[in-house]
């Protein structure tokens, strides 16, 4: 089928891009109404793949990018046919558009539009839901899926992965609704071990903190994978010692850091706890010495004051 429509607005609106051409456009108060016909379409039978008979015309109603601020709404013409195949389980269908998947109302661009607002120029859901005219939940849930395509679609994801973080976070706090609340992050730390200056990249969120929530994950993932990683760090939760130890036997399994560092310091309050205990029969009080140095004795020496240097060394 040729372009009927205007040339010009085919080109400042690039639905060019889409396969469609402009046939006319209308101010719907908040909305920008644009009509279109489709420049290429096929008229074969989805399930017997023969050529049917043209019955009509239908409308299908997209949601696309927005035009000099203003949300946008496509009203594209597509011819029906009949399939006159004896025993096809089709009767009627219509064309199917390459700008959108078949029983969505958004079109590809306008999710990759959502995705690129929100990871590139750091845009609220909220506003970025408010420039295409649709809800909160929508805009959340369309770059939600684009996220897992990009991702687990990449046959690549998981290459050169060879030392794994896993952690959990609490990402609700809400018991009634979400329960516990708890996530299991696992992060890909293959560069961040080479060269403590380069970041670790986000693998995947699992819900839950326990053994089962990361040894799915690890179950999920290719024998190749799993043979392939070769430390995984972790907090002290037993939990994930488990799980890595069953499915990934020849890893070697460190605490990160952090953890340490945190654990060292809990140690070394309780140390500090049981001293005051017993020398003064109570907790510590503002001017007692163990206690008033309680946040000293957790600085690391190269941060101490001289001040402070000279305070720890009284003790």
């Amino acid at each position: 089928m040729h372009s009927t429509g205007n040339i010009i607005a085919d080109t400042i609106c690039r639905t060019a891009e889409l396969g469609l051409a402009i046939t006319g456009a209308s101010d719907a108060g908040e909305f920008t109404l644009i009509k279109a016909d489709a420049t290429a379409y096929s008229d074969r039978c989805p399930d017997c793949d023969n050529t049917g008979v043209f019955r009509d015309h239908v409308y299908r109603k997209l949601i696309d990018l927005p035009i000099v601020g203003f949300p946008t709404r496509l009203h594209v013409r597509l011819p029906r046919y009949r399939c006159t195949t004896p025993n096809c389980r089709v009767k009627y269908y219509q064309s199917q558009l390459a700008c959108a998947a078949p029983g969505k109302k958004v079109t590809h661009r306008a999710t990759r539009w959502i995705l690129q607002r929100l990871a590139i120029d750091r845009m609220s859901i909220s506003a970025t839901a408010k420039s295409l005219g649709i809800g909160w939940d929508l805009t959340c849930q369309l770059a939600l899926d684009m996220c897992r395509e990009l991702i687990y679609n990449d046959p690549t994801h998981l290459d050169g992965v060879h030392v794994i973080g896993v952690d959990e976070h609490k990402w609700s706090h809400n018991r009634a609704k979400h329960g516990a609340g708890y996530v299991t992050v696992i992060v890909d730390m293959t560069s961040h071990h080479r060269d403590s200056a380069s970041p670790a990249r986000l693998l995947d969120v699992v819900e839950g903190r326990s053994a089962d929530a990361l040894r799915m994950w690890l179950a999920r993932r290719s024998p190749a994978f799993r043979h392939q990683v070769r430390i995984v760090a972790m907090d002290g939760f037993q939990g994930y010692a488990t799980a890595s130890k069953e499915l990934l036997p020849t890893a070697r399994r460190v605490m990160d850091p952090f953890h340490v560092v945190r654990l060292a310091g809990d140690k070394l309050t309780a140390c500090r706890q049981r001293l005051q205990r017993e020398k003064y029969h109570r907790r510590g009080l503002r001017d007692d010495p163990l206690y008033k140095n309680r946040k000293t004795l957790l600085t690391t020496q190269q941060w101490l004051s001289d001040k402070q240097q000279a305070r720890l060394d009284q003790l």
